[in-house]
């Protein structure tokens, strides 16, 4: 059975993409955390630990890069807001990569092509290039037609629900479209 790396932004991103693959019953599904660019550490915090409640319950296999190095990731971002989403879609897609390559994994993918507010083009094409780059196989799927699906599944989980996708940006813009 082949073994997939999931990149992981959030426990309501990633339930409905993991349902679908596990009914299909056709891969050894782990899950990796690495999402040094939500802010603040609060919302970090409450993402990681809802994604943990969920892959206990469901006894999935996890690797936690858990760095949380907001400086890093602004030093990068700051004052490119119009490449900010390339740069953190780069970032987290090559650490994914580059560990389902240590890890043997057959292919590595992300919840961000769940998310329908994603720039879903350019996930797909980064993450091509960084399989090139590391020498590794990307599993492409788009999974935003469970857009709605994820959301029943994690509201009757009663998971936490966060309302951007995670940087300091987008959670500007979350409270300038009111």
């Amino acid at each position: 059975m082949p073994k997939i790396l999931f990149h992981i932004c959030c426990a309501p991103c990633f339930i409905a993409p993991y349902y679908q693959l596990k009914e299909q019953d056709e891969m050894d599904i782990w899950g990796l955390w690495f999402n040094h660019n939500i802010h603040p550490y609060t919302e970090y915090e409450k993402r990681k630990d809802t994604l943990k409640d969920f892959v206990e319950s469901e006894n999935i296999q996890m690797i936690w890069k858990d760095e949380y190095n907001l400086e890093e990731f602004l030093r990068k971002a700051a004052f490119r807001e119009e490449s900010r989403c390339a740069f953190c879609y780069y970032d987290r897609l090559r650490m994914t990569a580059g560990i389902a390559k240590k890890g043997n994994f057959d292919f590595f993918t992300s919840t961000l092509l769940y998310s329908k507010f994603q720039k879903h083009e350019m996930i797909k094409q980064i993450a091509e290039s960084v399989a090139k780059e590391t020498g590794t196989k990307f599993y492409y799927e788009d999974f935003r037609f469970l857009w709605k699906e994820g959301i029943q599944k994690s509201k009757e989980k009663e998971m936490y629900r966060q309302q951007y996708c995670g940087c300091i940006y987008s959670e500007k813009e979350r409270y300038l479209r009111k």
